[in-house]
C-alpha cells in the first residue's frame, strides 16, 4: 500500500428516519449551542403532545447525522419545518433532501396539505435546497434570538427570514 497517495472510495450507508428522542441529544452537539440543544429538548416536549413531530436520521448505529422539526400550531392549516440542520460533514449528500421529505410525509400524515418554513437570507446554499424542493418565496420577516458566545457572555442574534411554502398533492412525494 501506498501511504503517500489519496484514494478515494464511496461508501453507502442506509440512514433511518425516526423520531428524535431526549437520549440522542449528547450525539447532536453538531447541530448548534447549548442554547440550541435547550430548545431542542423543549420541542422534544412538544413533541410528547403531539403539538409537533422531531425528526432525526440516523446511521445504523443510532447516530442522528440529521435533525429537524414540524410545528403544526405555527401556521394554521400547514407544518412549518424549523430547525433542521446536518452534520457539517455530510452536507450536499442529499441528507437535507431526505429530511425534509420525510417531514413532508408528516405533514401529509395529519391531512395537511402545505408545508412552510423561513431560510436566513444569509443562506443561500439552503434556499436553492428548498427551491430545488419545489418551495417558492412569499414574503420576509425579521428573527432573532439569544446565543451563547464563545467567552459566555449572552447576544442577541438578528437576521431576516424569507418566509417559502409548498402545495403537496396527497400523492406527492
Amino acid at each position: 500500500m501506498n501511504l503517500s497517495s489519496t484514494r478515494t472510495a464511496e461508501v453507502a450507508v442506509p440512514i433511518v428516519v425516526r423520531d428524535l428522542t431526549p437520549a440522542d441529544l449528547p450525539a447532536c452537539t453538531w447541530a448548534g449551542t447549548a442554547a440550541r440543544l435547550v430548545q431542542v429538548e423543549r420541542a422534544l416536549e412538544r413533541a410528547a403532545a403531539g403539538e409537533v413531530d422531531y425528526l432525526a436520521l440516523c446511521t445504523p448505529a443510532g447516530v442522528p447525522v440529521a435533525i429537524g422539526g414540524v410545528d403544526y400550531r405555527a401556521v394554521e392549516g400547514a407544518g412549518t419545518l424549523w430547525q433542521l440542520a446536518v452534520l457539517p460533514a455530510l452536507q450536499s449528500c442529499g441528507l437535507g433532501t431526505i429530511l425534509v421529505r420525510a417531514a413532508e410525509e408528516r405533514i401529509r400524515s395529519r391531512g395537511l396539505r402545505r408545508a412552510e418554513l423561513a431560510v436566513e437570507e444569509a443562506n443561500p446554499r439552503a434556499r436553492a435546497l428548498y427551491e430545488r424542493l419545489g418551495y417558492e418565496a412569499y414574503g420576509s420577516r425579521p428573527d432573532a434570538w439569544d446565543v451563547t458566545a464563545p467567552d459566555g457572555s449572552l447576544r442577541r442574534y438578528e437576521t431576516v427570514g424569507t418566509l417559502m411554502r409548498r402545495d403537496m398533492a396527497q400523492g406527492d412525494a
